[in-house]
């Protein structure tokens, strides 16, 4: 997924956030559209951009679950 797609995405669901998952749909990490907004401001950025392209950036890991 690219950037601009993630950012239509989460544009168009009204989030904040973005949950990345691995190939065994793992939670990997988010990432919120402000980490990805500054990601497209950069002097590199094109449309072609992928989320694994940036996933070095300052993605937070997943929030573990906590047993009740």
């Amino acid at each position: 997924m690219t950037v601009e797609v993630a950012l239509s995405v989460m544009a168009g669901a009204k989030v904040e956030h973005l949950l990345l998952c691995d190939g065994d749909d793992e939670r990997t990490g988010s990432v919120s559209r402000a980490e990805l907004a500054v990601h497209r401001g950069s002097s590199g950025y094109t449309d072609r951009v992928r989320l694994r392209d940036v996933l070095g950036g300052p993605f937070r890991p997943p929030v573990a679950a906590v047993a009740g």
